[in-house]
C-alpha cells in the first residue's frame, strides 16, 4: 500500500526479490498538468508493469474494495506512504500489516519526518518499520536503521537516501515475520515522558514562510528543510500599492557572525554574482532561487535578468 516514489523503491525490492506481490493499493488516479488528465500514481505505474493487480479505492472502508482485498487472500500487508488505515484494513491479514516510517520513532510522528528532523538542525535520523495499531505512528517496532544528516543534506537528498534505505528495511522485516523471528519493541518503553517527543506535522504554506529576524544557522535549516518541496518562501518588501514579489528560495550559504547594523532582512548585492540577506546575527547568502511565475535558477544567472535597488528588503 503506498503512492509515491518513496513507496516505489519497496514495493521493487519486493517483486525483484522474488516476493509474491498479489496485489497494489493505491490513490485513485488523480488530474494533473495543463490538461488536468488522470495520472495515475508513481506505485501504480510500477505495478501495471510488473503485471501486479492494482486497487484504487476512493474510501478503504468500502464493501466492495475490502471484499477485493479478501479475495487476494493476503498474508501480510505492507505500507509505505499512504493514508492512514481503519482498523478493518490493518487487521485483516493474518500476519499483521507494518509501515516503513522516516524516522526513527518514536521520534518525529506525523506526516513530514524529513523536513521537520533538518528544520530542527538534527544531526541524525533513519527509518522505523512497524506493526500498524489504533493511533498512528505508534505501534511495536520491528527494526530501525540510522543515517547521519550531513550539514549538506537537503530533504530532497536525505528522501532519497532514506527511500533506498526504507527498502531494504521491508525486505529485512518481511523475512523476520514470515520466519517468525522477530522481539517488537513497545514504543512507549524508549520515552519517559511525551514532553520529550518531537512531532512531524503536515507542512502548510505558512510554515515556509522565512522570518529573518531568527539566527542564521535557524535560517539556513528551515529553508534546507523545505528544499526542493515544498520550498520555504519570502517577499520583496514594497510600498503598499504595489503587489509583492514572491521568491522561494532552494539553497544557500549560513554565514555567522557576520556583523552589520541593517535591519534583518536587507538585501545585499552587486546584481551580478552575489545576494546576501541579513539576519539576527549573520547573513545568508542565496545560491539559487525562483521568483513567481519563472524557472528556479542559479544566483548568478538570476541577477543577469534581475536588478534590486539598493534599499531592497525582504519583509
Amino acid at each position: 500500500m503506498g503512492t509515491p516514489d518513496f513507496a516505489v523503491e519497496s514495493l521493487k525490492s519486493l517483486v525483484e526479490n522474488g516476493y509474491n506481490v498479489v496485489g497494489v493499493v493505491t490513490m485513485p488516479d488523480k488530474p494533473a498538468g495543463r490538461g488536468y488528465k488522470l495520472q495515475p500514481s508513481p506505485v501504480k505505474q510500477y505495478a501495471l508493469l510488473q503485471g501486479v493487480p492494482v486497487l484504487q479505492p476512493e474510501r478503504l472502508k468500502d464493501e466492495e474494495f475490502l471484499n477485493e482485498l479478501k479475495k487476494l487472500r493476503v498474508d501480510l500487508q505492507v505500507v509505505v506512504a499512504f493514508r492512514m488505515l481503519p482498523e478493518v484494513l490493518w487487521n485483516m491479514p493474518p500476519k499483521g500489516t507494518f509501515n516503513l516510517h522516516s524516522s526513527l520513532l518514536p521520534q518525529y510522528r506525523g506526516a513530514a519526518p524529513i523536513n521537520w528532523a533538518i528544520i530542527n538542525g538534527e544531526k541524525e535520523t533513519g527509518v522505523t518499520t512497524f506493526f500498524l495499531s489504533h493511533e498512528i505512528d505508534t505501534g511495536k517496532i520491528i527494526f530501525q536503521e540510522k543515517t547521519a544528516i550531513d550539514d549538506t543534506d537537503n530533504a530532497g537528498t536525505l528522501h532519497d537516501r532514506l527511500m533506498v534505505m526504507g527498502a531494504h528495511l521491508v525486505l529485512k522485516s518481511v523475512d523476520a515475520i514470515l520466519e517468525e523471528n522477530l522481539r517488537p519493541i513497545p514504543q512507549d518503553s524508549l520515552f519517559k515522558d511525551a514532553s520529550e517527543l518531537k512531532s512531524a506535522p503536515k507542512i502548510f504554506k505558512e510554515d515556509c514562510l522565512i522570518d529573518w529576524n531568527r539566527p542564521v544557522r535557524e535560517i539556513y535549516n528551515h529553508i534546507r528543510g523545505l528544499s526542493p518541496y515544498p520550498a520555504a518562501w519570502t517577499e520583496l518588501l514594497t510600498d503598499e500599492n504595489e503587489e509583492k514579489l514572491r521568491f522561494k528560495l532552494f539553497a544557500g550559504k549560513a554565514i555567522e557572525g557576520k556583523t552589520h547594523v541593517l535591519p534583518t532582512g536587507s538585501i545585499i548585492t552587486n546584481n551580478k554574482n552575489y545576494l546576501d540577506v541579513t539576519t539576527k546575527d549573520g547573513i545568508f547568502r542565496i545560491t539559487e532561487l525562483q521568483l513567481t511565475g519563472k524557472k528556479r535558477m542559479a544566483i548568478t544567472d538570476f541577477l543577469n535578468g534581475y536588478h534590486f535597488e539598493s534599499d531592497a528588503r525582504f519583509s
